[in-house]
């Protein structure tokens, strides 16, 4: 087992915080406090490299493995979670499902415009009654020749209204059926596909999420997604590598949190001396720094196993629930020992605290994921 950075992944980190502290940082607060999704800064994260991260070099890619893709992510969350979960959302759900399904040709078409961001991904599989229980769509696709004609609503779709094309999963056989969902590439300008109302959110606000509605649009059997009555399964196995980002955002955030802390308990002066030499905050920032590790340690074996292209269900659920949740922890932690400043927007703290609550719903709640774990402890 090595735990050291890779030269890539040095290079990587690197790479963000000098941008970041140009082009993220100084706009930061700005961005939160108008919900403002900035397009245009993805559009820079796409001539770096980071849109396509995963993407292989013949498609336009970066070429790079999950090792480097958990840095990436982690990197961007510290200056902006939301910053990081768009990118994350366009690079592992909407790009991945079609590096892992598309057909040569769909590769050909859409994953050069992905990796450059010429084309911003989104991906549709919840709906407003079916969350977890998304084998119970109600989204339909039924067929019409060489057309299907789709009719309903997905929703907390990140970039659902900025996006330029979306992977959207429909049901095409019965309700509840496991087989009976196909996924299909749909591009913004397609008649009868829109995005709708773009959501007021706690945190996250600097990622865009809204609906997409369906109403008779029609699209070609070309855009269906491997085969029709997989696109359910095929999701799934989206999610394993889906999860892996989550967690990597989580650890961004968790990150984010104890470096500031770690900061401010050296500056804040109580009582004659700074508040890190008081065992109650000394504590803190021992937990803290504990935790976080072991959660890295958690998602770069997911990582890892997924490099190698192993089974990776298990470990992505586990790393995925604990990184989040401990993420949680460290942001409320942080606010804690920034006192009453940590509840101002003066210090980065409460914006960590706002977004961290995301990874523990997004892409399968903390409660699903031991579900998970447990059927497959079960096995």
């Amino acid at each position: 087992m090595n735990f050291q950075l890779t030269e890539n992944q040095s290079m990587i980190a690197q790479m963000i915080r000098d941008f970041g502290a140009k082009e993220i940082a100084p706009f930061r607060k700005e961005w939160d406090d108008n919900q403002t999704f900035p397009l245009p800064l993805f559009k820079q994260l796409g001539e770096l490299g980071l849109m396509g991260v995963l993407i292989p070099t013949a498609y336009g890619g970066s070429g790079f493995g999950y090792m480097e893709y958990v840095t990436a992510i982690t990197e961007l969350a510290k200056l902006d979670p939301g910053v990081g979960l768009s990118m994350a959302a366009h690079n592992s759900l909407c790009s991945g499902h079609i590096m892992l399904f598309g057909s040569d040709d769909q590769k050909q078409q859409y994953l050069p415009k992905l990796a450059s961001c010429e084309f911003l991904g989104a991906w549709g599989l919840t709906e407003p009654n079916t969350g977890s229980d998304a084998a119970n769509m109600k989204t339909t696709a039924k067929q019409d020749g060489d057309y299907f004609i789709l009719n309903g609503a997905k929703n907390f779709i990140t970039h659902g209204v900025s996006g330029d094309v979306a992977v959207v999963i429909a049901r095409t056989g019965e309700v509840g059926d496991k087989h009976g969902m196909t996924a299909f590439i749909i591009e913004k300008g397609t008649a009868g596909f829109r995005g709708g109302r773009k959501e007021d959110k706690l945190g996250m606000r600097t990622s865009e999420t809204a609906e997409l509605i369906f109403e008779d649009c029609r699209v070609h059997k070309s855009q269906v997604l491997g085969e029709v009555g997989e696109g359910f399964v095929q999701s799934m196995k989206v999610l394993d590598g889906g999860r892996i980002s989550i967690a990597a955002l989580s650890l961004g955030i968790a990150e984010g949190a104890l470096e500031a802390a770690l900061r401010y308990s050296k500056e804040r002066q109580q009582f004659g001396k700074p508040i890190s030499a008081y065992q109650g905050v000394s504590f803190k920032l021992a937990d803290m720094a504990t935790k976080l590790e072991a959660a890295k340690l958690l998602t770069f074996k997911a990582a890892d196993l997924k490099n190698r292209g192993e089974y990776v269900t298990l470990a992505s659920a586990k790393a995925k629930y604990y990184a989040s949740e401990i993420a949680v922890e460290l942001a409320n932690e942080a606010v804690q020992i920034f006192g009453g400043y940590g509840f101002t927007k003066d210090y980065p703290v409460e914006k960590y605290y706002r977004d961290v609550k995301l990874c523990t719903i997004g892409e399968g709640t903390s409660e699903i994921q031991k579900i998970v774990i447990a059927r497959e402890l079960l096995k």
